[in-house]
């Protein structure tokens, strides 16, 4: 007796048990999965899919296996796209994907409700090549989404005050950099320290210098334009880059920077602390220097504040 003789072990070659497996199978997948032959008409889901998509009992009635899927005026595919963002936009493309056995489909889908889903698509085909139909798998991703935010984030931002790291401040203001040389536009730094910073905290413990500092970051950030970065770029050392400005524009604006930060009255315990600060304006013209020389100029700007009895604005040379 050949191999291909041997007989069949009682059970695995009958549809109830191929049934029973591929339901076992679906259900003991992570992914929510549908599948539909080359006619449209369903040929498994799984409970899965109606959990990812947040799809109610009722609508399910009288969808199954068997059912016709294809237009949004089909009860399940009406239900799932009236869950995303853009409901023509998915209505469309999942008719695409079953019209086209030569494509393949791996996209993320944002819902109304905040989440996020991940759908991989492809077509089924016989051993002949024969077009069998298509199977869509949907997996919930937010919560992956939501730590990839948190892990940009921290890239990004100052774990103290959330303001922009220089990290994040040195890619910015190279891009802005570049936008300016094409658009010839005036740009400048505008550095800010603390003055007596080590004082306060020597004097008040560094739990009051971080309430100081985050405080200061909250006076600062009022004063943000829609087209200027702010950045922690050293212990107690901000920088505001100004984009598009002037000289005057920018000495206006350090100033009523200065004046802002030198009212705060900030509650530490059953102290209040006020702090000043030393500012640095260096101006960089189209076709001028680089945004780490010209932060250098500022910097420089910025002590010689300091040196010359701090709480004021100095202009770069």
């Amino acid at each position: 007796m050949s191999d291909s003789d041997e007989p069949v072990p009682v059970g695995l070659s009958t549809p109830h048990f191929q049934e029973a497996l591929l339901d076992a199978i679906n259900d003991a997948l992570p992914e929510g999965i549908l599948v539909v032959n080359g006619e449209g008409l369903i040929v498994s889901y799984n409970q899965r899919i109606l959990d990812v998509w947040g799809i109610p009992p009722e609508v399910m009635e009288g969808v199954g296996i068997g059912s016709a899927i294809g237009t949004v005026h089909d009860p399940l595919l009406a239900s799932v796209c009236e869950r995303t963002n853009d409901p023509a936009a998915f209505a469309a493309r999942f008719r695409e994907l079953h019209d086209a056995p030569e494509l393949d489909d791996d996209c993320e889908i944002a819902l109304k409700d905040g989440r996020t889903l991940a759908r991989v698509s492809t077509a089924l085909h016989g051993r002949d090549g024969e077009y069998l139909g298509r199977v869509w798998f949907y997996r919930d991703i937010t919560p992956q989404k939501l730590a990839q935010a948190q892990l940009e984030a921290l890239a990004r931002e100052d774990p103290l005050t959330g303001v922009m790291n220089r990290r994040y401040y040195d890619e910015r203001a190279a891009q802005e950099f570049a936008r300016a040389d094409r658009e010839q536009l005036t740009l400048a730094p505008v550095e800010f320290d603390l003055d007596h910073f080590k004082q306060i905290n020597d004097r008040h413990g560094h739990a009051a210098g971080d309430e100081v500092l985050k405080a200061v970051c909250g006076a600062s950030t009022t004063m943000m334009r829609a087209t200027s970065l702010f950045a922690r770029i050293g212990g107690e050392e901000f920088v505001f880059l100004l984009s598009p400005t002037t000289q005057e524009g920018a000495l206006i604006f350090a100033e009523r920077l200065r004046a802002r930060v030198a009212a705060l009255e900030i509650p530490v315990g059953e102290e209040t602390i006020s702090v000043t600060i030393s500012i640095g304006v260096a101006l960089r013209h189209p076709g001028g220097d680089t945004p780490e020389a010209c932060l250098v100029r500022a910097d420089n700007a910025m002590y010689a504040a300091k040196t010359n009895g701090r709480n004021r604005v100095e202009l770069a040379d």
